[in-house]
Order: C-alpha cells, then structure tokens, then sequence
C-alpha cells in the first residue's frame, strides 16, 4: 500500500489554510536529498513556513514536498522527500500531527491462520509474531 503521509499532509494543509493558520512542517534536514539552507537548520531539524504567502510554487506530490522561499531576502529551492517530513502544525495554536520516522516501513498486519485459530490452543489475546495483538474468533 502507498504512504499515508502525503495524502494526510495535504489534508492537515488545507485545514490550516482553511482556518485561516499558518502551516509549518518539520523536516529532517539530515535525510538523504533534502534541500534546505543549512544556516536554519538546529540539532538535525528545521521548522519551514509553507503558508500560501510565505512560499511560491508549492506542491505537496506523493514522494516530496517543494516550493520556492525567501530566507533573509535570499530565494531558495526547498526539495524534501515525504520520508523526512516529520510533522505538520499550525503556528497560532500547535494543532496538527506528527509522523512516525517509520510509518513507510509497517507492513499490513498478516491476516490470521485459520489453523491457529481453530486449534483452540489458548490463544486469546496473544500476540502476534510481528508484536502486535492478534484478534480470534470466541464462540
């Protein structure tokens, strides 16, 4: 399945936009291919304003985000892979969300084993090889 995250960083986008906020997105700046200026960056991370009046051509794609930005009257290409976007939020009241760093790596949990299910071997909220809970029929 695709990546969650650009389609809920669009969405977290308009929301703020639509309510009239400010939309930061927080990168990791040490993340292979990310383009920003390095004098911003702090401790690996740098917050980017990417509200409609702070940046020009912005495009929220499927696998990074970019746009063109003044920083100290210097315009900048800004290029982030999805991958290094680690949350988006609202200046005025912080409301937003954060990404896991490994959301792109969860795989669908696996789908259960009839025979394991049906052996009633005691295994009512064991869980799964994979660490998570692993539902079964009770009858």
């Amino acid at each position: 399945m695709n990546s969650s995250r650009p389609y809920l960083l669009r969405a977290f986008y308009e929301w703020i936009v639509d309510n009239n906020a400010t939309p930061y997105i927080v990168v990791n700046a040490d993340f292979p291919q990310v383009s920003v200026p390095r004098e911003y960056v702090e401790n690996g991370r740098i917050v980017l304003n990417i509200s409609p009046g702070a940046v020009r051509a912005l495009l929220i794609a499927n696998d990074h985000v970019e746009f063109n930005a003044r920083f100290a009257g210097i315009a900048h290409d800004i290029y982030v892979p999805m991958r290094a976007v680690s949350a988006i939020y609202a200046k005025e009241n912080g409301r937003g969300m954060v990404f896991k760093e490994d959301e792109d790596n969860d795989l669908p949990p696996d789908a259960p084993q009839e025979d394991e299910s049906s052996q009633g071997s005691g295994g009512k909220g064991k869980k799964g090889g994979n660490g998570r809970p692993k539902l079964t029929i009770v009858k």
